[in-house]
């Protein structure tokens, strides 16, 4: 049996998805924030055991492993990352994350250099020697302009590689910011080069050892790390700052393709894990992207999948500030983690009141897998929520859900708001599925889409993804430039024969390839937006006119256009859905018991509990009502009615 193993680490559990031909398979694990090898190498074995195999048998019938890690982002989070020696530009220093008092940074300010143009080859080594001298272990080059001509950059690097060759153990790696992004915006790329460089030595080491630990336990397919564009590829063509967010970059690839079952071209998706709460829109059958995208704080240049994180997790702290009821942004993480789990947190959490108003079952967390403390997570709402309101201990747990339920719904609303129709709702992560109708209808939305591994979303979704690389020139020139057509031509072509080298090097013959032309345009009033077109051939002249028609229909106030960019695609072996017979509508046989919950204001409700796993293809019934499963419960709320259908998804609807 070929299986594909696709994992997603997050900051309370690490995912697995696990498929094959009529597999298909999700398991949890905790995440080890000392070493992401050992969750992710538990995640391997859960899987395995899901399967009925040993682990070595399991990877020796494994095509692909796809693994989307939070390194890059922990390392900004911590402060961890490497030393950096950053070289700039006069009067670079202004637009760098320097470290200053009152303004978090994540460069010394005695590590970072301005060089003017007319230093010598000597002089350069000098200034890079000092930075190494003070103990850099990586240097960033980032010259003003080197977005249209590298050529600065390069030289600088040519000067202190000849000094430190790289057969030598002392050489120091040196990033260039025009490999990392070629676009406009001198500051923004100063961040982008200095946050990829920052997190590289770490995550390197993760990838490397987790690809090494798979070898030794006999796998031979490919290991391949999952981007925030929507794609994967080796550890080797794998840049650091292309992993940023890449698990919630993926859940939009999932979204799109459960809206295509039930031809939706709007889809927002809604993912709560233990941390936050990430939403994302996908509009007119095309993935959200940010331009510009913010990373913990730092403004870059370089494109990826948009993806708004909430501080709204199953983890985040509830606290009383002046009087005030506040939840998140601070979250118990894996550790302590929630009271109620009983490993030294004292705080309540979102989770611990979802326990209190009786919407988890402590007894079947995880289907059992961890037996949570009812008393000790009721203990952490009364002291910290309900004496210091002066309310009781059921109101204080229902305010902080209502609280959850309300912020996430307004801010889904703002992205409903862009969509071009009325989108579906794809709900998911460990937490989601207990607030995915209060969150509908605070959003003003009535149909919700839950898949039968949504508790695993990210990973699921990373088993739809295909390998890829993107390419991008800088252009910058009006739209009616005379010649623009022939360089813009000239263009696609260079970066075409470097995706055909580069897919060589991944093993994919030519004649496998998808191809996307895109272009980033900049209107008058500065804005931009980005235009992406599938094309047969890239050089064809016929492909250059659909994309320029394109951008005529979509963006007919453009000024500018910024850059054009080549995206290459091959296919490897992924999850496909499968279609199964209705049957009868009666959801009884899958009931488990009754339970008092606490639906709204007023006393709790006897409410009816299902064995999600046991309710099958045809089967409906109307809220309120408890769905549960080892991976994730969900709560359908008053007023709503749920069915399985021909897809085995659950879909809510409203009314």
């Amino acid at each position: 049996m070929a299986f594909t193993i696709d994992i997603d680490t997050g900051g309370t559990f690490t995912d697995g998805f696990v498929s094959g031909p009529g597999v298909a398979r999700a398991v949890k694990t905790p995440t080890t924030p000392h070493d992401l090898t050992e969750c992710f190498l538990a995640c391997i074995t859960a899987g395995a055991g899901a399967v009925g195999l040993s682990v070595e048998a399991f990877l020796e019938q494994t095509d692909v492993v796809r693994f989307a890690s939070t390194v890059g982002t922990n390392a900004l989070i911590e402060r961890n990352g490497a030393k950096i020696g950053l070289i700039l530009s006069e009067g670079g220093r202004a637009l760098a994350p320097l470290e200053a008092e009152g303004k978090p940074g994540i460069v010394s300010p005695e590590m970072a250099i301005e060089i003017g143009a007319g230093l010598s080859p000597s002089q350069v080594l000098d200034r890079a020697q000092a930075l190494i001298d003070a103990g850099a272990q990586c240097l960033v080059v980032a010259l003003d302009g080197s977005e249209t001509d590298p050529a600065r950059e390069r030289a600088v690097r040519q000067v202190i590689k000849a000094e430190y060759p790289r057969d030598f153990l002392g050489s120091i790696p040196v990033f260039l910011s025009s490999d990392i992004t070629v676009r406009s915006g001198y500051g923004e790329r100063i961040n982008s080069a200095v946050v990829s460089a920052y997190s590289h030595s770490r995550l390197a080491r993760l990838l490397y050892k987790a690809e090494q630990e798979l070898r030794a336990r006999r796998y031979r397919g490919p290991f391949l790390i999952g981007h925030n564009d929507g794609a994967v590829a080796r550890v080797a063509k794998t840049r650091a700052i292309s992993t940023y967010n890449s698990g919630p970059a993926a859940g939009l690839v999932g979204a799109r393709a459960i809206g295509r079952l039930y031809g939706e071209n709007d889809v927002i998706s809604a993912d709560m894990g233990g941390t936050s709460f990430d939403i994302g829109l996908v509009s007119d059958g095309q993935l959200n992207v940010a331009l510009r995208p913010g990373i913990e704080g730092y403004r870059t240049n370089v494109p990826m999948n948009e993806v708004e994180a909430l501080g709204a997790g199953g983890g985040s702290i509830a606290a009383v500030v002046d009087g005030v009821l506040v939840v998140g942004p601070r979250s118990a993480g894996a550790m302590p983690g929630p009271a109620c789990f009983g490993l030294g947190g004292s705080e309540p959490t979102v989770t611990d009141c979802n326990l209190v108003l009786g919407r988890i079952d402590p007894d079947n967390f995880l289907g059992g897998a961890r037996r949570l403390d009812a008393g000790k997570a009721r203990e952490a709402v009364r002291q910290h929520l309900a004496e210091p309101l002066g309310i009781s201990l059921e109101e204080a747990a229902l305010s902080v859900v209502n609280q959850v339920d309300s912020s996430v719904g307004a801010a889904i609303a703002a992205l409903r708001r862009t969509a071009k129709s009325d989108p579906l709702l794809t709900v998911y992560g460990g937490a989601g599925p207990l607030h995915a109708c209060r969150v509908a209808e605070m959003a003003g939305l009535s149909r919700i889409a839950i898949t039968p591994f949504s508790a695993v979303f990210s990973a699921f979704s990373s088993s739809l993804m295909d390998v890829g690389h993107g390419y991008m020139c800088a252009v910058e020139a009006e739209g009616g430039t005379p010649g623009l057509r022939e360089r813009v031509a000239g263009l696609v072509a260079g970066m075409q024969a470097t995706a055909l080298r580069d897919m060589r090097g991944e093993g994919f013959d030519p004649d496998s390839l998808s191809w996307h032309l895109n272009a980033i345009l900049r209107r008058k009033d500065g804005s931009e937006a980005q235009v992406s077109v599938e094309v047969a051939d890239p050089l064809a002249a016929a492909a250059l006119a659909t994309l320029h028609e394109a951008i005529a229909a979509r963006v007919p106030d453009a000024a500018q256009f910024a850059t054009v960019g080549l995206f290459a695609s091959a296919p490897v072996p992924h999850f496909s859905f499968a279609e199964r017979s209705l049957g009868a509508p009666a959801a009884d046989a899958a009931q488990t018991g009754r339970r008092a919950v606490i639906c709204g204001p007023g006393p709790a409700a006897e409410v009816p509990v299902f064995d999600l796993e046991q309710l099958c293809p045809g089967h409906a019934l109307t809220g309120p009502a408890l769905l549960e499963s080892d991976k994730t419960t969900i709560w359908v709320a008053p007023g709503w009615q749920a069915r399985i259908d021909r897809f085995a998804n659950l879909l809510l609807t409203k009314g």
